[in-house]
């Protein structure tokens, strides 16, 4: 219920609200980069069975208004810092649609062996395992 009204209030804003100036739109990008990061995040550590809601909305905000805060010190200084908040940001977000990645092909192959031994009768003694460690801490 609370995701159709939030669909509804963002395409009453979006309808009514003009153009975002092309001023702001750095902003805005790497802001919504960082929510973006958060919310895979988010994904990532409910499949872990480690989502904290604090964590999840302290993320979401300060990550946003953090990266926003840099890219504006970074016009001022006439400096592209944006560029390494986006290299930081798509890389977390690689790391963690990795993580949600192996998840799915887990779940996959177990639902492919199941099918596979109900239907042909063969039954495999090898699991599916990935060695990455940084998934497994």
């Amino acid at each position: 219920m609370l995701v159709v009204v939030g669909i509804i209030l963002g395409v009453i804003l979006g309808r009514s609200l003009p153009v975002i100036p092309y001023t702001y739109s750095l902003y805005l990008s790497v802001g919504i980069l960082a929510a973006l990061d958060s919310i895979f995040g988010a994904i990532a550590s409910i499949i872990k069975k480690r989502f904290d809601f604090k964590v999840f909305i302290t993320g979401l905000f300060g990550n946003s208004i953090l990266t926003m805060l840099l890219t504006y010190l970074g016009t001022k200084l006439n400096i592209d810092i944006h560029i390494g908040v986006i290299i930081v940001f798509v890389g977390r977000m690689f790391n963690n649609l990795a993580i949600i990645r192996r998840h799915y092909i887990e779940i996959w192959h177990e639902k492919y062996e199941s099918i596979k031994e109900h239907y042909l009768g063969v039954k495999t003694d090898k699991e599916f395992i990935y060695s990455n460690e940084n998934d497994q801490k």
